[in-house]
């Protein structure tokens, strides 16, 4: 007899947490906008005396820097525990040196990072991939995640991976637009799980932990003659990894019933013109090519891209379609001075090694600061990927005057079945909207049938700052990874803002204002 499906409603972190929790024995951890709520969630199952895989209470220990919490890590590592991170942001940067360290000692371990901005003309607490993206060289395998459900899906294939294959894991999602993104999602079970650990990788694991028992030396200082040679040795194991992650991919889809590769294929069979991506703007994508079939158009597709590192050129072949012509690659990271960003020249490179150099490849750059990514946006690509003479190294989504960089974007466009409803709740930071909008999708999502997506929009003053919660329900899952811009619903909770913001702008026909 199938089992039931058990249906939670819940944000991108408390999801990693979630599957994180079973995994570890102990959590070393450090604050840090938006990656906070994971290491608070674990820290309160902990409290409680939640157990994980093992049938223990996971070690929670918060350190007074996210570099003491990396040298925690580290060590706890060492002594043979399980250990996990929660990070982002200049967080994530200051635990790069140890993070090397962990990587060339091949232990395994995760890193939870709800990628978020780093400052450089000014501070920004928002999302992109600017952090992850500046620690593409130091030796972790980096898996990414479009959704809330695929964080549940995917979180322990990084787990799992890293018991396997020894290599450290950086496991990462759009901060706030996946992390703080409320959606009802099937929730992996640990008894699903469970069958799946490598327990002799694991015993391997343990074994190889200091103890005054079996005295060695670690971590000494090595000369040109032999460092060279040595630091090589770890090939072996990287090549292994993109296997070994597509392994407990299918053993997850067996579960779920949702198909996971390295590299997800979205769209025609025969598509001629395909964006590669990675994070929520795939789940925008998604709309979009299908938006476009119904008008007739199938000649559309998307790689989502779940491993990112080490980059398998064998399984990016395997999804690419035979058809295609044309190939949009858009990262959500900036490098100035670079001939483009870090997925487009590793997708430049990767089709050049499969003698693939007559596909036409561009590449641009959206949602920086967790910019809002919109399908109108993504129609863009699209009918930009199509001109004779496509533009390269364009952005999207804002008007650059200065260097004429951006592409023109039409009207939104109302995405989702006749089922679903979008509300919009304007307010002021701490007077009670968000919280109660929260209680709200909760209740809806777990007590009826429907599916439902909640995202709170804030501004950086937090408390008695702007405040917008958008709020979608439907008898589909939703995909629609942006704001709500055609509200049937939308409540001003401050007067002023009616003179202040276009509050019913997008409203739809016999839509409600209150």
């Amino acid at each position: 007899m199938a089992k039931e499906k058990k249906f939670m409603t819940m944000d991108g972190n408390a999801a990693a947490a979630h599957v994180a929790y079973m995994f570890t024995e102990v959590a070393a951890i450090y604050p840090i906008t938006p990656s906070s709520p994971m290491a608070e969630n674990v820290d309160e199952w902990a409290a409680a005396g939640r157990k994980n895989l093992f049938g223990e209470t996971v070690l929670v220990q918060e350190m007074q820097s996210e570099a003491g919490a990396a040298g925690a890590v580290h060590g706890s590592l060492n002594a043979g525990a399980l250990t996990t991170t929660f990070t982002a942001s200049q967080g994530l940067l200051l635990m790069i040196p140890n993070m090397y360290k962990i990587a060339g000692e091949l232990i395994p371990s995760v890193f939870h990072v709800s990628a978020r901005t780093l400052a450089s003309h000014v501070l920004c607490i928002f999302g992109d991939h600017q952090d992850v993206m500046a620690c593409r060289q130091t030796g972790f395998a980096m898996l990414a995640e479009a959704s809330v459900q695929e964080v549940m899906d995917l979180a322990g294939v990084a787990h799992l991976a890293t018991i396997k294959s020894r290599v450290p894991f950086l496991n990462f999602f759009d901060g706030f637009r996946t992390s703080h993104e409320y959606q009802k999602v099937e929730a992996m079970d640990m008894e699903d799980l469970r069958p799946l650990v490598d327990y002799k990788a694991l015993q391997e694991f343990r074994e190889r932990a200091l103890s005054p028992m079996r005295p060695e030396m670690r971590g000494m200082a090595e000369n040109p003659d032999v460092f060279f040679a040595h630091r090589e040795s770890c090939n072996r194991y990287y090549d292994g990894v993109a296997d070994i992650v597509s392994d407990y991919m299918k053993e997850i889809s067996k579960i779920t019933g949702r198909e996971y590769r390295p590299f997800n294929y979205y769209g025609a069979a025969d598509a001629e013109n395909i964006i590669i991506c990675m994070g929520s703007a795939c789940e925008a994508i998604r709309e979009v090519i299908d938006y476009e079939a119904a008008k007739g158009n199938k000649k559309l597709g998307l790689i989502n891209v779940h491993l990112y590192r080490p980059f398998s050129l064998k399984y990016l072949q395997e999804a690419l379609p035979k058809s295609v012509k044309r190939i949009c690659v858009l990262d959500r990271t900036k490098e100035p001075g670079a001939n483009g960003e870090p997925l487009y020249l590793d997708v430049k490179d990767a089709l050049d090694e499969l003698g693939l150099k007559d596909l036409l490849v561009v590449g641009g750059r959206y949602g920086l600061g967790s910019n809002d990514t919109t399908p109108a946006q993504m129609l863009a690509v699209f009918e930009n990927l199509a001109l004779p003479q496509p533009k390269n190294h364009f952005t999207v989504g804002i008007n650059d005057d200065l260097t004429f960089t951006s592409l023109p974007v039409g009207e939104e466009i109302a995405m989702g079945d006749a089922s679903l409803f979008q509300a919009k709740f304007y307010g002021l930071g701490a007077d009670g909207t968000v919280g109660a909008n929260k209680n709200s999708v909760k209740i809806i999502g777990d007590t009826t049938d429907k599916y439902c997506q909640a995202y709170f929009s804030y501004d950086s003053k937090k408390s008695g700052g702007f405040t917008c919660s958008h709020l979608r329900f439907g008898d589909e899952p939703i995909h629609s990874t942006y704001l709500v811009t055609t509200p049937n619903f939308v409540a001003c909770h401050v007067q002023a803002y009616l003179h202040m913001y276009d509050v019913t702008r997008g409203l739809q026909d016999g839509g409600t204002f209150q």
